[in-house]
């Protein structure tokens, strides 16, 4: 049996209260094929059926799943690009009483995190006018995580790429295993990591400039004494040794704030998303 189409805000008369549910701060929508996980939406309140596809934007918690805090930050940059924000919910506890860390591995012993954001744009596809072939991806610490690991496995999917001081990295490493390398990569995920379609892709790695404690990385960490920063350089010569462009912001006066780097981020992605319209997907700066 097929599924009925989910309501869009245009179809809707003016001035129906569904319309101001499906635009602005939408709620949290569960998965159909797996309600455990969940998403919610900037839609910009003149988004219509129009035009061409708008330009999409997931953006990524870390542990502390501020997700709904971290999609009202990009309120004014959905209106102004004309774009839509996407921001995913990976809850604590699907591995495992304890669990907070599965999604940022992508989990391939257990939930594929990938694969459910991959459903998740789909499904927002269904009721918004998105563009669903490459959309711009941003995480922040536990979100930088997952997503410089979904670029290894999906970059043609993306439109761009910003990555926020993982607290864990995984470098293009074809001896060794999965997630400090990418040896097994195929036998986890069904695909190798593929660097050379990465190199298409726009990336910025940003973190604050005084993001050098160690206290808060993981225990057990193989180099506990090794800071975010010098983790995330280490990233970035690692990808460049493998051809792949990208920038470096590091933001002043600033440590493992994700909200304090979020300005760096926006300006970012507003070159990548394009003109105030946002309605095409630009090429946007990977300098030093």
């Amino acid at each position: 049996m097929t599924s009925p189409r989910p309501l869009s805000p245009w179809d809707f008369p003016p001035g129906h209260p569904g319309t101001a549910l499906l635009t602005g701060a939408t709620p949290q929508f569960a998965l159909s094929t797996d309600p455990r996980f969940s998403f919610c939406l900037q839609v910009p309140r003149r988004h219509t059926p129009d035009g061409p596809p708008r330009p999409l934007v997931v953006v990524v918690h870390g542990t502390g799943r501020r997700s709904q805090a971290l999609r009202d930050a990009f309120a004014d940059f959905a209106e102004w690009h004309d774009c839509v924000v996407l921001a995913p919910l990976f809850p604590a506890g699907i591995d495992g009483p304890d669990d907070v860390d599965g999604y940022k591995l992508l989990s391939p012993s257990g939930y594929r995190a990938d694969a459910l954001l991959l459903a998740m744009v789909e499904e927002a596809a269904a009721r918004w006018h998105i563009r669903t072939d490459r959309f711009h991806l941003h995480g922040f610490s536990g979100g930088g995580q997952f997503a410089h690991r979904f670029a290894c496995l999906h970059p043609g999917r993306l439109a761009s790429l910003s990555v926020g001081a993982p607290g864990r990295v995984t470098p293009f490493d074809p001896a060794t295993p999965w997630p400090r390398g990418t040896a097994d990569a195929k036998r986890l995920f069904g695909h190798e990591a593929d660097p050379a379609r990465l190199r298409e892709v726009p990336v910025q790695f940003v973190i604050g400039a005084d993001d050098t404690r160690t206290e808060e990385l993981a225990p057990g960490d193989e180099a506990p004494t090794v800071h975010r920063l010098a983790r995330l350089r280490a990233l970035r010569a690692n990808w460049h040794d493998h051809g792949i462009a990208s920038r470096l912001d590091t933001v002043p006066g600033t440590g493992h704030d994700h909200f304090a780097v979020l300005p760096a981020v926006r300006d970012f992605l507003a070159e990548c998303v394009d003109d105030r319209g946002g309605r095409r997907q630009g090429r946007c700066s990977t300098g030093p």
